[in-house]
C-alpha cells in the first residue's frame, strides 16, 4: 500500500548527493519545508522497508501511523507550493460540493493519496473489484505524477530559492489535474454525488426551512433565544413545520407537488404519495385548526384561543379558507362564463372537502393523524437523508442567529457550537454515572481507559457506522470513540495532566469541562 511512496522515497535516497549546508529546519521557505518533510516520509519508508513484520507487527503498526502524518505533512506543503506557483492554473474542485458533509474532512487529500496506493497494491477498501479496476489507470497516473513532484522539487529545493522552474510548474499543474479526476472518480464510486439539478434543490429548501423560521418568528411559534441557543428540539421542530409551510403556504416552492416525483428533490420524492395526502388534508383546515396543528409540531398546548386570533391572516393565504373559489384568469366578453365556471369549481372542491373531512369522527382525530403524518415524514428524513439535512439545517441556523459561533451538527441532527447550552445527564457516560462535572474533577488524574478500536464499529454518539474516510476518534475525556462530527472541540483537561487542548466530544465539552477551559477552538 505503499508501493509508490516507497519507490519515490528511496529513490530520494539515493539521488541525494548534492550539499545542502543552505537548507536549515528552521527556513521558512517552503522549498525548505519540503525537503524535510520529503526526507521524513523517506527515513519513515527506509524503516519499513528493514523491518521484519512478522517479528515486530507492532513496530510496523506504529511506522505506518508515523508514514501517514508525514505523508500528510508532505501534501500540505505541496499544496501551499500549489498555491504559490501556479495559483491561476489551479485546477477547480467547485465539485466537492456535490460530495456529502461526511466526506469533507481537512485530510482527505491524504486519504485519496492512500486510496491509490491500495489500488496499485490490488487492495479495494470500500469499493468493488469492477470499480477498483476501472479506478487503477488513474491511480497509477496520479502516483507516477507525484512521484515527478517530488523529483522536481527536490531538485530545485537543493539548487536555487528562486522562481520556480518551468518543469516544476509543469509537474504541479499536472498532478493537481489528476488529482482532482482521480478524487471526484473514486469519492463517486464510494458515494451518490449530487447532480447540480441537485444541489439547486436543496438550496430551495433551505430557502423554505428559512422562510417557515421567519414565519414561526413573527407569529411567536420560536424565540429568537431558541434560535441563538440552538435548541435540540428545533431539530425536529423546523422539517415539521417547514412541510406544513412548503405544502400550504409556500405551494410553489420545492414542495410543489404538481410536479412529477422525479422533478422535486430526492430528499422529499420518496414520500411524494404521503405529501400529495397530507396536503389534501391541509387544505381542509380552518385557520383555528392550522393553528391547533402547528401548536401540536410545537408541543405546546392549543387551547388558548386568545394567541389563535393574533394570528395574521396573510400568513395563511387564501390556500386555508375553506370555502375560497379557485382563480380562474378572465378575459374580456367571457366572465358571465367564467363565473360559471369558478362556481362549478368551489363546488366541486367544497364536496372534497366535506368527504375528506368525513373519514373523521371528529377534528382532534383528524388532526393528530396529520400531526403523525407529517412527524414521520420529518423523522425519515432525520433517518434517511441525515447528511442532506445536516447541511441544510447548518445554513438554516448560519442565517437565522444572531451570534456568530462556528456551527457543527451531528448526525443525529442535533447542533454543536464552541460555546454550547449544557446537555443534559447521559446515563451511558461515566463521568455522569459518577457525578464528577466540570471543576469538580481536579482529583481525577487517572485518565479513563480508550475504548478498544476493534470493539467499535459506529460513532458511539449519532451512530453513524466507520468507514475508511469516516474515521475513529478517541475522547480523551471519557476515552469513547466518537467520528469526527462528534468530537470537533478541543480543550485543555489539566486534571489529566494535559495542559494542551486535545480532542474532546460534544458532551464532555458542554458538559464535563469548566468554562474557563473552553475557548472557540473546533476541529
Amino acid at each position: 500500500m505503499i508501493c509508490y511512496f516507497a519507490y519515490a522515497s528511496e529513490r530520494a535516497a539515493n539521488e541525494i548527493d548534492a550539499p545542502f549546508e543552505s537548507l536549515y529546519r528552521s527556513d521558512p521557505r517552503l522549498l525548505s519545508q519540503f525537503f524535510y518533510a520529503d526526507e521524513r516520509v523517506t527515513r519513515v519508508v527506509t524503516e519499513i522497508n528493514c523491518l521484519d513484520v512478522e517479528t515486530d507487527p507492532q513496530q510496523y503498526l506504529v511506522l505506518l501511523n508515523q508514514l501517514h502524518h508525514s505523508q500528510a505533512e508532505l501534501l500540505a506543503i505541496i499544496e501551499q507550493i500549489m498555491d504559490e506557483c501556479i495559483p491561476k492554473n489551479r485546477h477547480g474542485r467547485d465539485y466537492v460540493v456535490k460530495f456529502p458533509e461526511d466526506l469533507l474532512v481537512d485530510n482527505l487529500r491524504n486519504h485519496m493519496l492512500f486510496a491509490a496506493e491500495c489500488l496499485m497494491a490490488r487492495t479495494y477498501i470500500d469499493v468493488d473489484e469492477a470499480d477498483g479496476i476501472r479506478l487503477r489507470p488513474l491511480a497509477k497516473d496520479l502516483l507516477c505524477s507525484l512521484e515527478l513532484v517530488r523529483t522536481v522539487l527536490r531538485e530545485q529545493s537543493l539548487s536555487q530559492h528562486g522562481p520556480y522552474s518551468e518543469p516544476v510548474r509543469r509537474a504541479l499543474i499536472r498532478f493537481d489535474i489528476l488529482f482532482a479526476d482521480f478524487e471526484l472518480s473514486y469519492v463517486s464510486s464510494l458515494v451518490s454525488v449530487k447532480s447540480p439539478e441537485e444541489i439547486y434543490r436543496q438550496q430551495e429548501i433551505v430557502v423554505l426551512f428559512c422562510e417557515t423560521v421567519a414565519r414561526a418568528l413573527k407569529l411567536g411559534y420560536l424565540t429568537q433565544e431558541m434560535i441563538d441557543g440552538y435548541e435540540p428540539q428545533l431539530m425536529f421542530t423546523i422539517p415539521r413545520l417547514a412541510i406544513i409551510s412548503g405544502l400550504l403556504i409556500y405551494p410553489d416552492g420545492p414542495l410543489n407537488l404538481e410536479r412529477k416525483p422525479e422533478d422535486i428533490s430526492r430528499v422529499f420524492s420518496p414520500f411524494y404519495v404521503l405529501l400529495r395526502k397530507i396536503r389534501d388534508l391541509l387544505l381542509v383546515l380552518s385557520k383555528e385548526e392550522l393553528y391547533m396543528l402547528e401548536k401540536r409540531v410545537l408541543n405546546e398546548s392549543a387551547t388558548d384561543s386568545q394567541a389563535s386570533c393574533e394570528v395574521d391572516s396573510a400568513d395563511f393565504g387564501n390556500s386555508v379558507v375553506r370555502h375560497a373559489c379557485l382563480s380562474v384568469a378572465r378575459h374580456p366578453g367571457q366572465e358571465s362564463k367564467n363565473t360559471q365556471i369558478g362556481a362549478i369549481a368551489d363546488v366541486s372542491q367544497h364536496s372534497r372537502w366535506l368527504e375528506l373531512r368525513a373519514h373523521y369522527s371528529n377534528t382532534e382525530d383528524m388532526i393528530h393523524t396529520l400531526f403523525v403524518c407529517i412527524s414521520g415524514v420529518a423523522d425519515q428524513l432525520q433517518t434517511n437523508f441525515a447528511s442532506d439535512l445536516r447541511t441544510i439545517l447548518k445554513t438554516v441556523f448560519e442565517i437565522a442567529t444572531s451570534r456568530t459561533e462556528e456551527l457543527e451538527v451531528t448526525d443525529t441532527g442535533q447542533m454543536g457550537v464552541c460555546v454550547a447550552p449544557a446537555v443534559p445527564h447521559l446515563a451511558d457516560c461515566a463521568l455522569c454515572s459518577s457525578g464528577r462535572q466540570g471543576h469538580g474533577r481536579e482529583d481525577a488524574l487517572e485518565p479513563p481507559d480508550w475504548v478498544p478500536d476493534s470493539t467499535c464499529s459506529h460513532c458511539m454518539a449519532c451512530r453513524a457506522p466507520f468507514t475508511f474516510l469516516r474515521r475513529r476518534h478517541h475522547c480523551r475525556s471519557c476515552g469513547k470513540i466518537f467520528c469526527s462530527h462528534c468530537s470537533s472541540h478541543l480543550a485543555p483537561l489539566p486534571h489529566f495532566r494535559q495542559l494542551k487542548p486535545v480532542r474532546i466530544c460534544t458532551h464532555c465539552y458542554t458538559t464535563h469541562i469548566p468554562s474557563t477551559h473552553k475557548d472557540a477552538s473546533c476541529l
